[in-house]
């Protein structure tokens, strides 16, 4: 808790109004109340429904902002941490669970940005764990809603409605579909430019043509060129490399072994497979697929006992210096990275066969022969 706390006072004392991600959708919010179109800012990539639920801080003093931001996205990354532990059956008082939260916040230099950028990525890194914890459970339907509102805030979790499609959950992917095209639907209506999110923003995350923000993107689509590729051969491969990330989970999903992973792992792939190839895609997307593949480290097999899950992460550790990497608009080499690897990694994992005495989902306590479904042993 006190890593946490002082990476919250250090994002307050150090970033103006919450953050400049933040900033940006309280900005919208408040162009719409003085009669504004939100979408006259081009960096504002959110469906209506957002503009809407930021009125409430667009009301706020810049100074509350300042404080409550970095304090509200520390306590949700905590929370998917909670919701990742609990969809893998690992007890939240566990040394997993409190090692876990702390390296992420020490040794993962997207945590920090997130705080500090208090992007509303946030949203999406709760609701993807709930979610799946819901769906573990058998509320699919409620599953499908916390993804719908997720969505409405903003739309990077759109991907998982594929899952709902493989599982067959034709409420839940109603749901997912229904809440966030009838909030924004409504919330449109009020905006003076209610077609403003197809007209300018989609354009802009199809085809990515700000030069500042490209410079920070990690897909293969942004990166590859920076490096000599052609454009259209970059985005060429990232669109074939996510089609072969799809079709690992889909795989993965249809291999029906017991436990947590299959839900994990296959969520998790369907995120890293569409940040190959969405335009913009940030380094701190990461923390929407990781917590859900490092919370399954007590499970034999599991992607987060391979050696690649953990060479992905080495360039994220912050203070670590790399040669010709150095600069900030150079780090997106290291983010492309990390991606890749992990989506690469991941997707091995629906190529793999579980068979053998430690098999799929299985918790191995030391000593002890496998037992499905049991609480994790002391070391975790």
């Amino acid at each position: 808790m006190t890593v946490l706390a002082a990476s919250a006072v250090h994002a307050a004392r150090t970033v103006p109004d919450g953050g400049m991600d933040n900033a940006i959708v309280v900005r919208a919010a408040r162009t719409w109340l003085a009669g504004g179109s939100p979408y006259d800012d081009p960096h504002f990539l959110y469906l209506p429904s957002a503009v809407l639920a930021a009125v409430p801080q667009a009301l706020l003093p810049g100074a509350v902002l300042r404080v409550l931001v970095p304090g509200a996205v520390t306590v949700l990354l905590a929370l998917a941490w909670a919701c990742a532990l609990r969809l893998h059956r690992v007890p939240l008082g566990s040394r997993l669970a409190v090692l876990g939260l702390t390296g992420l916040a020490l040794g993962f230099a997207p945590f920090g940005h997130l705080v500090r950028l208090g992007n509303w990525t946030v949203t999406a890194t709760v609701a993807l764990p709930l979610a799946l914890l819901l769906a573990s459970r058998g509320r699919w339907t409620g599953a499908g809603v916390v993804i719908g509102a997720a969505v409405a805030l903003k739309p990077l979790l759109a991907p998982v409605v594929l899952l709902f499609l493989f599982a067959g959950r034709w409420r839940a992917l109603a749901a997912a579909v229904l809440v966030p095209a009838l909030a924004s639907a409504a919330a449109a209506l009020a905006m003076p430019d209610p077609a403003g999110f197809f007209t300018r923003t989609l354009p802009f995350l199809l085809h990515g043509d700000d030069g500042f923000v490209r410079l920070y993107e990690a897909s293969p689509a942004a990166v590859l060129p920076r490096l000599g590729v052609p454009p259209a051969l970059a985005q060429g491969l990232a669109v074939a490399a996510a089609s072969a990330g799809v079709l690992c989970a889909y795989r993965r999903w249809r291999r029906a072994d017991p436990g947590p992973l299959r839900l994990a792992e296959t969520g998790a792939g369907l995120m890293l497979s569409a940040f190959l190839v969405s335009r913009p895609s940030y380094d701190h997307y990461l923390l929407v697929a990781l917590p859900l593949l490092l919370a399954g480290l007590p499970y034999a097999g599991s992607v987060a006992r391979g050696a690649w899950f953990w060479i992905a992460l080495v360039p994220q550790a912050p203070g670590l210096t790399w040669p010709w990497l150095e600069g900030e608009r150079r780090r997106a080499f290291r983010d492309a990275f990390t991606l890749g690897v992990l989506a690469v990694t991941v997707a091995r994992q629906a190529l793999t066969p579980r068979n053998g005495p430690a098999g799929a989902g299985e918790r191995v306590p030391p000593g002890r022969a496998p037992e499905p479904d049991r609480a994790p042993a002391a070391p975790f």
